[in-house]
């Protein structure tokens, strides 16, 4: 009877071990938003992209990156359909159902941009500009200013798309008068799109937004979000977070 015990407690053992190390690949969503992140012919990349695979490769995690319109990828991480997503700005709502990264994955300038020939200007009051056209992507928020702008019917005019290109897209055929977007962002599409010298940026900016991963509360990862957190702040600290950045910048 001794014997037996003893076979079940070293088999328990051997499914606890093998549990250790031969992990379920992680299900990472995010959305297209050059240069953040993009689908380049099947391949998912991006600045962010590749900070997210070096902290997970780090931690010994294998991950699959997919990219989703950023209402369905929000809506993943709420149902627990996949593990994590970025880049994401932090909001109350959100912290009811995602675990967010204490470190900042990346810091977004958020500004105002129209067209060169158009007269319209700003000086960082927004209520001046409740009677233009905003270019916004279905559930992404902008920061606190502009979304409280949207919240209050400040800015009530707004064509919603699900990708920054339909909104630089609309504004030079003139469907929109404004678009809302990351500085790094707007000017990789525009330039994608051979219209940078079409568009200006106003200012001042709307602000500067921290943005993070954050992990499906739903899939019990907090354990996870912490070895990332130490991960990333090493990369930070080495050298590593900068250097790829750098090889983006545009």
């Amino acid at each position: 009877m001794l014997k037996i015990i003893r076979q079940y407690l070293f088999l328990l053992c051997c499914l606890f071990v093998n549990g250790l190390t031969a992990r379920e690949e992680l299900e990472i969503v995010t959305l297209q938003y050059p240069p953040y992140e993009y689908n380049d012919e099947g391949a998912v990349k991006g600045i962010a992209v590749e900070i997210v695979k070096e902290a997970f490769r780090r931690i010994k995690y294998p991950i699959r990156i997919e990219i989703h319109p950023w209402a369905r990828a929000i809506k993943k991480i709420k149902m627990g359909d996949a593990d994590a997503i970025f880049t994401a700005f932090k909001t109350p709502d959100r912290e009811l159902f995602a675990d967010y990264s204490n470190e900042v994955l990346l810091n977004q300038v958020v500004s105002l941009y129209t067209l060169k020939k158009s007269p319209i200007q700003f000086d960082g009051d927004l209520t001046k500009l409740a009677r233009y056209r905003f270019g916004i992507i279905r559930k992404v928020s902008y920061g606190e200013a502009f979304d409280s702008a949207l919240d209050k019917g400040i800015i009530s005019f707004t064509m919603i798309s699900n990708s920054g290109e339909s909104n630089f897209q609309m504004l030079i055929v003139g469907r929109v008068d404004i678009v809302v977007s990351n500085r790094y962002g707007a000017r990789y599409i525009l330039t994608d799109l051979g219209s940078l010298n079409e568009v200006k940026e106003l200012h001042p900016p709307l602000q500067s937004i921290p943005s993070y991963i954050a992990f499906s509360k739903k899939r019990k990862l907090t354990r996870v979000r912490d070895r990332f957190d130490k991960a990333l702040q090493e990369m930070k600290e080495e050298g590593i977070y900068e250097e790829i950045i750098d090889n983006f910048k545009m």
